[in-house]
């Protein structure tokens, strides 16, 4: 028994039983995954292969002989019965086929033809050969005068019936035809002299004759019955052959049909005895005999089944002439064992009594049979376990609390469970027949669009939450998984809005606990800051009330430098939060190294060893390159501290290329080519508890007020900002490596103008004005207050609506200077209102954290710049300065 699997290419097997394995010698691990036609031999008829293969494709069920090869090379005659078993669909879910070992009988069937065709052929040997030997004058030949009863014969037919060929040849009685025949056959021969006496046409009998000596011929005699006019028999003439040889190759003939497993019978229709072979009785039980009554051998057939001699008369014979075959059970016999037997044969037309005549074979097919109720009753298995799945499957459709559905092609609902119902309240009418993105929530929507192409180009959906709006107007988070097959989607959709739920009050409280964490570790070092900043400040104040000024300007530079590390430390903590103002733009990553090498030597000791090694031929990258600075110089700090007593500090520039694999794990990160800047020291490294937390906020190892932990995560904000990536590798005694990943740019590298410092020269030009649209009135004025010392008309507005009207109106405007986070209307809305009515106007955008403006690359149009708080005066008033000239030029 072998199942095969339509599903999969080239249909393999998927299962073999035992039987199997005994009748081809394969065992299941050779079978398993290979087509059956690893069995067919060089000499298997393609005529039935090509009919397996049409009704396989047809998914019909077929019954044929084939010739296979077992695995020693030796063949057997396989019949394979193949049934598909399917779905409710009618497809199938594998073809099922019971192979039967019927070499033995198909070998008889061959030897069964064989002799039927030897049989004719001997019938016209015989015919050839008599009528030769009587031209020949070797055959004998008789003549009976049947009212005189009187028999006359040549000297040939008297030798081969031990009578006196004088005697013969004047003439004998009528009985002497008879005398030499063999008891046995005597009553037989009679019987047909009989039948040619009463109107029979042709008289053609085999029977054997004994001699004198005790020695035994077999004959054939042939003849014919002559008629007077009143149709009363007048002379019986003929002629007869020995034939002793030919019966010799019967023998042999039916000893193969024994070897065979076949038995024969003959039957003539009117007579209570059938004439069979031994082979026949053995396959019956029964004792080896020439001739058995027909009431004994049908009796062992069971009651309702075909009987082996079929006992027709008159017409209805008539009508059976010619081939037939039956199946049928018997009870044997010798020890009553059940068996299923075959009958094939053949009516045909007895010349000698005008009646009918059957010749026939039986053959066992009990194993054949065997073979078919077992696959009957496993198909009837199969058939009760689909149909057991089916019920299930239907119990789970309308049992299960998750949405189950099918879709078409185009995304039209075609069928929901009662789940649609009980969870969002529709019924299946209100349901089937509309598109699915009707139900899903409109954020959700292009999401679902895209779905629906994955699934149109074959590929599976799991894992895919939206939300689907209830009938009361709730939106329920749904998680789906959908499988195309054929033309239509299957999906299945779980409620996960109460694990949403729980999880965005987890995103709250960890955010709350970051918000907890950041504020305690900034806390530290702001305080300190302020401490330095209003400290300062107010010993300023107190000098100047007592009129002392000879260390107000030591004070101010204690004031300024807390202040400038405060700005620093806001714009780390923009930098981790990926937020702070970026201007992107080409560098040449070799060329900014190799110009930090000396501040890098500076900042650490002689004892540690700096290297600097560039790779030829590396492509630009595309980042702030302030910012690419600070991150360097960072690693370099983190490296010198991790080398009190001295190392090794090197700084390499290559190109990289992450694959697919690798970035599927990160997030945010495409594969492809990269510019890569590592940094290595040989320090004291990082154990894996402290290298898990290294990119963390104020995570540090330094003690309390060495570090605000901030570095590291500086470095990584900026990284992920660039659209680029951060890798960190630290092993214990053998220092750390960290790898910064930087998308490569295809361009030139712009040329960079020389800062100019405020001189006379930036003081305006009569007329010249600028706006200044500023929230918060420190810092207002002190712009206003520097814009007039410089000579500008100067013009205020505390807010977007009010600086619009300034705009509007005839007044000249120069430069509007404006910050991003405006109330009501924010500074670049203000400015394209402002263009809409002076196309020409120029800007300067202010900026201390705007989550539109953290990359001035995209947010900037042109004729606009942007400065980021807190900036110093001296860089404002060039800007400026740079920007009116410009406008001119």
């Amino acid at each position: 028994m072998v199942a095969t699997n339509p599903r999969l290419p080239d249909n393999p097997i998927i299962f073999v039983n035992e039987a199997f394995c005994r009748i081809t010698g394969y065992s299941p691990d050779e079978a398993m995954g290979r087509n059956c036609r690893f069995l067919q031999a060089p000499e298997t008829d393609q005529g039935t292969v090509a009919q397996i293969r049409e009704a396989i494709a047809s998914g019909q069920a077929i019954s044929v002989e084939i010739l296979n090869q077992r695995r020693d090379g030796s063949h057997f005659w396989n019949h394979l019965f193949i049934t598909p078993i399917g779905e409710k669909n009618g497809e199938p879910l594998f073809f099922l086929s019971t192979q039967v070992d019927v070499t033995q009988a198909h070998q008889a069937r061959q030897t069964q033809a064989a002799l039927w065709a030897s049989q004719k052929e001997l019938d016209q040997t015989n015919e050839r050969l008599r009528l030769t030997l009587t031209v020949a004058g070797t055959g004998g030949s008789w003549d009976w005068d049947i009212p005189n009863r009187i028999l006359t014969a040549d000297a040939r037919f008297a030798v081969l019936h031990g009578l006196d060929p004088v005697d013969a040849a004047k003439g004998l009685p009528a009985d002497a035809f008879f005398a030499a025949i063999h008891p046995e056959d005597r009553l037989r021969i009679r019987l047909a002299v009989g039948g040619i006496l009463n109107g029979a046409e042709i008289f053609s009998k085999e029977y054997r004759l004994l001699s004198a000596d005790g020695s035994m011929r077999w004959v054939h005699a042939r003849g014919r019955c002559l008629f007077g006019r009143d149709d009363k028999p007048l002379r019986f003439t003929g002629v007869v052959v020995d034939i002793t040889e030919q019966k010799h190759v019967e023998e042999r003939l039916r000893i193969a049909q024994s070897a065979g497993g076949i038995g024969t019978f003959e039957y003539v229709h009117g007579f209570a005895t059938v004439s069979v072979s031994d082979e026949f009785c053995r396959l019956l039980g029964l004792h080896p005999s020439n001739v058995l009554p027909v009431r004994t051998v049908n009796a062992l057939v069971l009651s309702g089944d075909a009987a082996i001699v079929e006992q027709s008369s008159g017409q209805e014979g008539a009508s059976q002439e010619g081939a037939s075959y039956v199946e049928f059970r018997i009870h044997r016999a010798d020890d009553q064992e059940l068996r299923w037997l075959a009958r094939r044969g053949e009516y045909v037309q007895d010349a000698e009594t005008a009646g009918l005549r059957f010749i026939g074979v039986i053959y066992d097919i009990t194993a054949a049979k065997r073979s078919e109720e077992r696959l009957r009753e496993l198909n009837e298995k199969l058939e009760n376990r689909v149909e057991e799945r089916t019920r299930e499957r239907d119990r789970l459709w309308s049992l299960s609390s998750d949405l189950f559905s099918v879709c078409d092609a185009d995304g039209y609902l075609t069928a929901v469970n009662p789940a649609w119902t009980e969870l969002l309240g529709y019924t299946e009418d209100e349901v089937v027949g509309t598109r699915f993105v009707t139900w899903v929530h409109a954020e959700d929507r292009a999401p679902s669009n895209d779905l629906l192409e994955a699934l149109q180009s074959g590929e599976p959906v799991k894992d895919f939450d939206i939300r689907i709006q209830a009938k009361d107007g709730a939106y329920h988070w749904i998680n789906w998984t959908f499988a195309p097959a054929g033309d239509v989607f299957y999906s299945v959709g779980r409620d996960v809005t109460q694990r949403k739920q729980l999880e965005e009050q987890l995103r709250q409280s960890q955010k709350m606990e970051a918000v907890g964490q950041l504020t305690g570790g900034i806390a530290h070092d702001f305080n300190n800051l302020l401490t330095g900043i209003v400290g300062s400040l107010d010993l300023m104040q107190t000098r100047m009330a007592q009129g002392r000024t000879e260390n107000l300007g030591r004070y101010a530079k204690a004031a300024t430098e807390s202040a400038n590390r405060a700005a620093a430390l806001t714009h780390r903590l923009l930098a981790f939060a990926r937020r702070q103002p970026l201007d992107p733009k080409p560098v040449d990553a070799n060329r900014l190294v190799m110009s930090m090498e000396e501040l890098l030597r500076r900042t650490t000791s002689e004892a540690i060893q700096l290297e600097i090694v560039t790779a030829r031929d590396l492509p630009l990258t595309l980042c702030d390159p302030n910012q690419l600075e600070s991150a360097i110089l960072n690693l370099a700090i983190n490296a010198r501290d991790a080398m009190p007593e001295g190392g090794k500090l090197t700084i390499a520039t290559s190109s990289a290329h992450l694959d697919g694999v690798y970035a599927a794990t990160q997030q945010d990160l495409a594969p492809g080519p990269y510019v890569m800047i590592c940094v290595s020291d040989s320090g004291s490294g990082m154990p894996a508890d402290v290298l898990a937390q290294a990119f963390d906020p104020f995570f540090t190892t330094k003690p309390i007020g060495e570090g605000t932990g901030l570095g590291l995560s500086m470095v990584y904000g900026f990284a992920k900002q660039s659209e680029g990536h951060v890798r960190i590798y630290s092993e214990v005694g053998r220092g750390t490596t960290v790898k910064i990943y930087l998308p490569p740019y295809h361009g030139e590298v712009a040329d960079e103008a020389a800062a100019t410092a405020l001189n006379e020269t930036h003081r305006a030009e009569i007329g010249e004005t600028v706006l200044v649209v500023e929230d918060e009135p420190v810092v207002r004025s002190l712009i206003l207050e520097v814009l007039a010392d410089l000579g500008y008309r100067a013009l205020e507005a505390v807010d977007g609506p009010s600086g619009l009207k300034v705009l509007e109106s005839k007044q000249r405007i120069d430069l509007l200077v404006t910050d991003v986070g405006l109330p009501g209307l924010n500074g670049r809305q203000l400015a394209d209102h402002a263009r809409l009515v002076r196309p020409d106007l120029k800007v300067l955008f202010i900026t201390g954290y705007a989550e539109q403006a953290a990359m001035a690359s995209g947010f900037l149009a042109p004729g606009m710049e942007m400065v980021t708080k807190p900036f110093a005066i001296e860089d404002l008033t060039v800007r400026i300065r740079k920007i009116i000239e410009r406008a001119r030029s």
